[in-house]
């Protein structure tokens, strides 16, 4: 299978992971305001009880298996920003499998304060890719952050892929009930 393949297959499930988010930042405004969509947001609740927690562990693993399939065997090199991304995500795979597999859902206090750090930095790298005059002082010449490996449909690049895994991890992890079974 060829490298656009798969860098397109990721870009679908980032497309995804960003429908999640959308979804998920609606119902949760909606329920502020709307008791049918605080009933909503409960239905939500009540279905990732069980698979939240695995769903997002998911997530991670994907987004860390992509980065990992991308240095390893596309041979794209990880800027400087990709490796601080990497950082947030290669831990929340691990995290988030063992809080699926303890049904810990206390977990969430340390996997959305990493994944929100994960999310600003691929903020900011999608900033510098789409204004490279802005790249900082720690980028490496040779292989600067404003370097556009991946884009499909006009704006999915790998750092937009990254923010779309964060966001939905975060988004997973807020829905899942305090009380998982």
């Amino acid at each position: 299978m060829s490298t656009s393949v798969i860098t397109t297959f990721f870009a679908l499930l980032a497309l995804a992971c960003a429908a999640t988010v959308v979804v998920g930042a609606g119902l949760a405004l909606a329920a502020r305001v709307n008791d049918g969509a605080r009933a909503a947001v409960d239905r939500v609740g009540d279905e990732l009880a069980d698979a939240g927690l695995w769903l997002a562990a998911a997530i991670a693993a994907v987004a860390t298996a992509g980065s990992l399939y991308l240095s390893g065997v596309a041979g794209f090199t990880p800027c400087t920003l990709c490796w601080y991304q990497r950082i947030a995500m290669y831990p929340l795979a691990v995290i988030l499998v063992i809080a699926a597999w303890r049904r810990d859902i206390s977990a969430r206090v340390y996997v959305i304060p990493i994944a929100a750090l994960g999310a600003l930095v691929s903020c900011y790298h999608i900033l510098i890719e789409r204004f490279p005059d802005l790249h900082s002082a720690g980028c490496d010449p040779d292989n600067p952050c404003s370097l556009i490996w991946v884009e499909h449909f006009g704006f999915v690049t790998i750092p937009t892929m990254a923010l779309a895994g964060f966001g939905a991890i975060i988004t997973i992890v807020a829905l899942t009930p305090r009380s998982a079974p």
